[in-house]
């Protein structure tokens, strides 16, 4: 077994799933990958496979169905997961962010409802706050629900922009502008849970999909738009059952959803570094293999250290989460570092290979295009940077 991203502590049953995950991954989905990315289909076949092995339900409570793992168990199969191809782990992260919500924070007849069918991965989640005008500034989200008079009905207008399986899922948590009052904006927000049908076109009363984002890599997964024109809703679809509590809502999710991305460039960074050592052992040189050349020897040992160093910091964030301690500082360097790395290590593999790398034929060339999504997604490295500092700065206050 390699030495790097091992994880010290596991019970047996953790490493006996976490066993099962890699030779799904090692027998299921590498030999497709690139078959499916380069198609950019949907793989079917593995999330139906991924559904019989109970990886929808893997942090839903037993009572509902799930295994009942922890946030550490779920990020660990990630990890391998993305390894394999990382869209397959996009598929499940939103379903994931969702369903921990709903567990969290919903009323007790929304987990009754939801939670049984999200676990065995019927009910498909995605997870939606960007706007067309807008990514990382919450705040100044337009999609707007109001309520009619004091009744329980609720109307929806607005653009919703970048779902993860928009159109795969057939539930979505929605961040709308709700006026409320209050003077501050993030309390005058709400999260609505939107049912709808798979697919593309309107897919609810007053809801429609338009279609896929065509983009350069993160193929495979389906990246849409979600357009509201008048949908009718009720305070039952209202998370928790009480408006003015999304935005806080949408943070917590956001937050496990970065211990999530960060398990993600670990495993993707894995798979390049297994690739780039494979690679510098077989390619000769000079008449010798490149891996006897000390600058790749170098590229090699760094590449290590950073596969080693992003993982450390992913497990950290996601014990301190199952302890039920707050983890925004710790998810949001694990999120900032293990995506730099990823990028970084992917890079010096893409190098070791050379002109090769440069095709389509040589996965890295995939890789290449995957790993900078991870930049973004959950928030860039400039709003890391900003959770962070300010984080920092409570606990190093200036002596006075």
């Amino acid at each position: 077994m390699s030495r790097l991203q091992t994880t010290d502590g596991l019970t047996e049953e953790q490493q006996d799933l976490l066993k099962l995950v890699k030779e799904f991954v090692d027998e299921q989905i590498i030999p497709v990958a690139q078959e499916l990315e380069h198609a950019d289909e949907y793989p079917q076949k593995i999330v139906d496979q991924m559904k019989e092995m109970g990886i929808f339900g893997l942090m839903i409570p037993e009572e509902f169905g799930g295994l009942g793992e922890s946030l550490l168990t779920y990020a660990l199969c990630v990890e391998e997961i993305a390894r394999g191809w990382m869209p397959v782990s996009g598929i499940i992260n939103t379903h994931f962010i969702v369903a921990y919500m709903i567990l969290k924070h919903g009323t007790e007849e929304q987990k009754q409802h939801y939670l049984p069918k999200m676990a065995t991965g019927e009910v498909r989640g995605a997870f939606s706050m960007s706007e067309p005008a807008l990514g990382s500034d919450v705040a100044g989200i337009k999609t707007k629900a109001v309520r009619d008079g004091d009744s329980d009905d609720w109307t929806i207008n607005g653009q919703k922009m970048w779902l993860t399986n928009g159109g795969s899922a057939n539930l979505v948590a929605v961040l709308c502008r709700t006026e409320l009052g209050a003077e501050s904006p993030h309390k005058n927000m709400s999260t609505f849970l939107i049912d709808k049908t798979e697919g593309f076109g309107e897919t609810a009363q007053g809801v429609t999909v338009p279609g896929k984002i065509e983009k350069m890599g993160y193929k495979g997964v389906d990246t849409t738009e979600l357009i509201f024109d008048n949908h009718k809703t009720s305070t039952a679809q209202l998370l928790g059952g009480e408006p003015g509590k999304g935005f806080y809502q949408m943070m917590d999710g956001v937050e496990v959803g970065r211990v999530n991305v960060a398990s993600r460039a670990c495993g993707l960074m894995m798979r390049a570094f297994e690739l780039g050592i494979e690679y510098a052992q077989q390619r000769e040189t000079f008449g010798k293999k490149i891996i006897d050349h000390q600058g790749i020897l170098f590229r090699i040992a760094d590449m290590a250290a950073k596969v080693e160093a992003g993982h450390q910091l992913m497990v950290k964030a996601a014990r301190l989460k199952d302890k039920g301690e707050r983890n925004d500082l710790e998810a949001g360097i694990a999120k900032y570092m293990a995506a730099e790395y990823c990028a970084d290590v992917v890079e010096q593999s893409f190098r070791i290979h050379g002109g090769f790398g440069y095709t389509k034929e040589y996965e890295i060339e995939r890789l290449y295009r995957e790993a900078p999504m991870l930049l973004i997604g959950e928030g860039t490295a400039e709003i890391q940077k900003m959770i962070i500092g300010k984080s920092i700065l409570k606990d190093y206050p200036a002596k006075r």
